[in-house]
């Protein structure tokens, strides 16, 4: 099975492309690789990140964090999908 994670955040005004940084940053430091990585950037400073991932709908897998405080304009989004194929 394929589950694809979403974390999505909006940044302060202004500081989107700091919070874009820090996300791609974090991706890289996920101790587990997922299958597939996407990092997409949308109006209002927002960046969303799609990680893929073999595994259980369930499964503990590896998230990004929450941006510090000064960073984000508030609490980070997250979802979670199981693919159903192309």
């Amino acid at each position: 099975m394929t589950v694809a994670l979403m974390w999505e955040a909006r940044a302060v005004a202004g500081r989107g492309a700091e919070l874009l940084a820090w996300a791609r940053e974090q991706v890289q430091e996920l101790p587990l690789r997922p299958l597939r990585r996407e990092t997409l950037r949308a109006p209002q400073d927002r960046v969303l990140v799609i990680t893929w991932w073999d595994a259980e709908y369930d499964a503990e897998l590896p998230e990004l964090p929450e941006p510090g405080g000064e960073l984000v304009s508030r609490a980070v989004h997250r979802w979670r999908f199981e693919s159903l194929g192309a």
